[in-house]
């Protein structure tokens, strides 16, 4: 008893040590498979068409993959950003536009759908372009997880 007391007291210490990492969630979820089962996918709707349109229930990208981000604010108070992806999110995104051309990717912020981007060509150079969607909420938590692109690594 005195084990399993213990054991959950490290768990919880462990969540809330990185609840307070995490202040932006990114994740970018490829289109499913139309024959996937609900196992592997979720529907959703789709946010320019509004068509019910199945996506991967595990993300391809997430935060963890993303190294700096530039935001820009066209004036209307919609966001937009340019996202730098590490070694390994710059990998797993020119695969997936090679092998996944023609469908769709889906962008979350902060558990929100912020948009949906049509692969039409080969992205080798680990950058996601969101042209709008963003608020200054998730500018500003964005500041407290990633470096702007052009400045100096955080320490």
């Amino acid at each position: 008893m005195k084990s399993m007391f213990a054991s959950l007291i490290v768990a919880f210490l462990a969540v809330s040590a990185t609840a307070k990492d995490r202040h932006c969630v990114f994740r970018v979820h490829a289109e499913a498979n139309p024959n996937d089962t609900a196992t592997f996918s979720t529907s959703v709707r789709a946010l320019y068409s509004g068509k019910q349109v199945g996506i991967e229930r595990i993300p391809r990208l997430s935060e963890r993959d993303v190294v700096a981000f530039y935001p820009y604010d066209p004036g209307n108070g919609n966001y937009g950003a340019l996202f730098q992806l590490d070694e390994h999110g710059r990998i797993a995104l020119d695969a997936l536009s090679v092998e996944r051309r023609g469908s769709l990717l889906f962008v979350l912020i902060n558990g929100r759908a912020v948009t949906e981007l049509q692969i039409d060509q080969r992205v080798a150079d680990g950058r996601i372009y969101i042209a709008s969607g963003l608020t200054k909420a998730n500018i500003d938590s964005m500041k407290k997880c990633w470096r702007l692109i052009g400045q100096k690594k955080k320490r």
